[in-house]
């Protein structure tokens, strides 16, 4: 049984149709990268999935309900790019707020240990570090002990180091049999993550498979040229069919 899926996914805004008809599931226990230009329906699909948004035409569905559902909701988290939480608040006052959201939230020194915030606990929000803010929005993504997460490019703007840190997090979150969906334009960090990639443009999937299966789209090893040669590909088709 998935754990979250779309079917036949229709998004329109108007004349724009951000979505043309997309299927995705997301399986229990993997992480699926979802990739793909600006504006090309990955922030929609994300917005449906979470209750955001509704589709126009299709259903999507988490764990077997509506998106927006209160069972639904209970069972995920989400580490969005635009996030703001109070800076004057400290860490361990954040984590323990947002654990009361939930019926069964992890212990907060589990939490704690899972996020890597040992020792900053008592540190306010707005002292911290660009990489060590991103480790407690990390933390309050998982401290209602979810079994599904939605990471929107969780490590832009993160220097080297602290993004190979928030990547054990995401393992270990894995490890523990945890889903994940991770929208990323850093490529590197979906071939180093991700068991499956979905590539998305002009609101449609234009390709999907293991890391190693879509880097043989591509002239190299890489995964960026393969990513490179399928956006050609998608442009030439949309070329011939005008």
């Amino acid at each position: 049984m998935s754990v979250a899926e779309l079917r036949s996914v229709t998004k329109r805004y108007g004349p724009v149709e951000a979505l043309r008809g997309i299927d995705l599931t997301i399986a229990p226990g993997e992480l699926v990268a979802l990739l793909g230009p600006n504006g090309a329906g990955k922030t929609t699909a994300v917005r449906i999935l979470l209750g955001l948004a509704q589709p126009t035409t299709g259903h999507a569905t988490v764990f077997g309900r509506p998106p927006a559902s209160h069972e639904a909701k209970l069972r995920r988290g989400a580490l969005l790019q635009v996030a703001k939480v109070p800076e004057t608040l400290r860490v361990r006052e954040h984590i323990e707020l947002f654990s009361s959201y939930y019926e069964k939230p992890l212990p907060i020194q589990e939490t704690m240990a899972a996020a890597g915030l040992k020792g900053i606990e008592n540190k306010l929000f707005g002292d911290l570090s660009g990489g060590q803010k991103q480790r407690v929005l990390f933390a309050l993504a998982i401290c209602g002990n979810p079994d599904l997460l939605f990471l929107d490019e969780p490590t832009v703007g993160l220097d080297v180091e602290a993004r190979r840190a928030l990547w054990a997090r995401i393992r270990g979150f894995v490890a523990r049999g945890g889903s994940v969906l991770l929208t990323t334009h850093y490529l590197d960090e979906a071939d180093a993550l991700a068991r499956r990639i979905v590539v998305i443009n002009q609101g449609r999937i234009v390709a999907e498979g293991t890391p190693a299966e879509i880097k043989t789209r591509g002239a190299s090893t890489g995964l960026e040229d393969a990513f490179l040669t399928i956006m050609n590909e998608t442009a030439q088709s949309v070329e011939e069919v005008a």
